[in-house]
């Protein structure tokens, strides 16, 4: 049974190793996903509108791939116990046009590729590999019996499962779907989110800025972020740091969307009200992350919608969203894979950082030869936005990890891969 954040926050000692003041990104991670469900409702949709979408039911074959034995290569068909000997060329078998006249002793036919393989041949022989005098062709070298012959049901078994539940569909799904004869697929409604930034300092663009104001870059972050995953995304705008205005926003965003995000104002400023107000109207877990960037972060629940509270500086906010975000959302479309990839490449620079809190810093990962390495973007500080648009990787250092000599191993979270 899906435990109630009601009764976790109601009762948070209930939980082992819960500090809000001191939680690891792993176990933030962990909270987040027990108060989660995938979206119920379906629709069918036409193949051409399904990249992006997760199957709300697996797919099951109901025909072979390929559907009959077919030849591999353009060459000769012929019967492998006959391959010693000259053979006499018959006829051709075309893709789509199969040879159906008899093939007497002694003979073969020339075949291209795709085309099906009448059932008294067994083998084929790529056209490189024979030598060709009038009408006999002679074999260069002798081949195993049933090479260059696909069989049918080789790639794709009838009853065989195709896609699983939860597979979010790539451009091979299509090509592999259409190949089954399959135009529509049942996959989960599209996950509703609506987001907005908090601050007066922010400024719309094209507006010209006043002393202290800065242009909001987040909101167009996340419309990225957002669009990227495959969500129907709804950006409300900036909203000003007036209590009265944040809660009309806050309370018709909860109950028309299925994911509320904001930035800023999940602080301690006293001019962050969004704590005052998620109290009130939700039931919201506040956290200090030990991680750097992003330490601030708020989830919970406002009525059905769930809510995430990003930290106005915009390369903390892009880092919680990547590592915390990113995922939950997923698991509310019903996809099955959520773990980025990783792996360990070294460092070609050393890296400063202190022991007790993990560290997001921004890398590019390059090839230099043969081998992956990865290099860090520079100074790493939270408003330097342009770190994030330089790098294409995350080095992940633990809590454990110090500061790093040149050449060392670290792990790497590429921003694009398998997902």
């Amino acid at each position: 049974m899906q435990p109630q954040l009601s009764d976790f926050v109601s009762n948070a000692s209930c939980m082992d190793d819960y500090d809000p003041n001191a939680m690891s990104v792993t176990q933030a991670r962990h909270y987040i996903q027990q108060f989660l469900s995938p979206v119920s409702e379906t629709e069918t949709i036409v193949l051409k509108e399904s990249l992006g979408r997760v199957l709300a039911v697996p797919v099951i074959s109901g025909m072979n791939v390929p559907g009959y034995n077919n030849s591999a290569m353009d060459g000769f068909a012929f019967r492998h116990a006959e391959a010693g000997n000259p053979l006499k060329v018959i006829g051709t078998a075309f893709a789509g046009i199969p040879f159906t006249s008899d093939i007497p002793a002694g003979c073969c036919i020339k075949i291209m590729t795709g085309a099906v393989i009448p059932p008294i041949v067994d083998t084929v022989m790529m056209q490189e590999h024979t030598s060709i005098e009038g009408e006999l062709v002679t074999l260069v070298k002798l081949p195993a019996i049933g090479t260059n012959i696909r069989l049918t049901g080789e790639d794709i078994a009838v009853g065989q499962t195709v896609l699983t539940l939860g597979h979010r569909i790539e451009p091979a799904d299509m090509g592999l779907l259409a190949s089954l004869g399959i135009g529509e697929i049942e996959v989960y409604r599209r996950l509703k989110v609506a987001f907005f930034s908090t601050g007066d300092e922010l400024v719309s663009i094209g507006k010209p800025l006043q002393q202290g104001q800065i242009y909001d870059s987040n909101r167009y972050s996340l419309w990225g972020l957002l669009q990227a995953i495959g969500v129907s995304v709804t950006d409300l705008g900036n909203v000003a740091d007036d209590p009265a205005t944040l809660e009309k926003i806050l309370l018709e965003a909860s109950e028309n969307y299925d994911v509320v995000i904001t930035s800023g104002g999940v602080s301690v400023g006293e001019a962050d009200f969004m704590k005052q107000l998620l109290a009130k109207h939700g039931q919201v877990l506040f956290w200090k992350i030990n991680m750097k960037p992003g330490r601030p972060l708020a989830y919970g629940k406002i009525g059905a919608a769930h809510y995430f509270g990003l930290p106005g500086n915009p390369v903390s906010a892009m880092v919680t969203f990547y590592q915390f975000v990113q995922e939950a959302l997923k698991t509310m479309m019903g996809a099955a894979n959520l773990t980025p990839p990783s792996f360990q490449v070294e460092c070609v620079n050393a890296i400063k950082k202190a022991t007790g809190r993990t560290e997001f810093q921004r890398g590019i990962l390059f090839k230099e030869g043969e081998t992956w390495k990865v290099k860090t973007t520079g100074e790493q500080g939270s408003g330097i936005l342009s770190s994030m648009s330089r790098a294409n990787c995350f080095i992940v250092l633990n809590e454990q990890t110090g500061a790093l000599d040149a050449g060392k191993m670290v792990e790497v979270q590429p921003f694009h891969g398998v997902c």
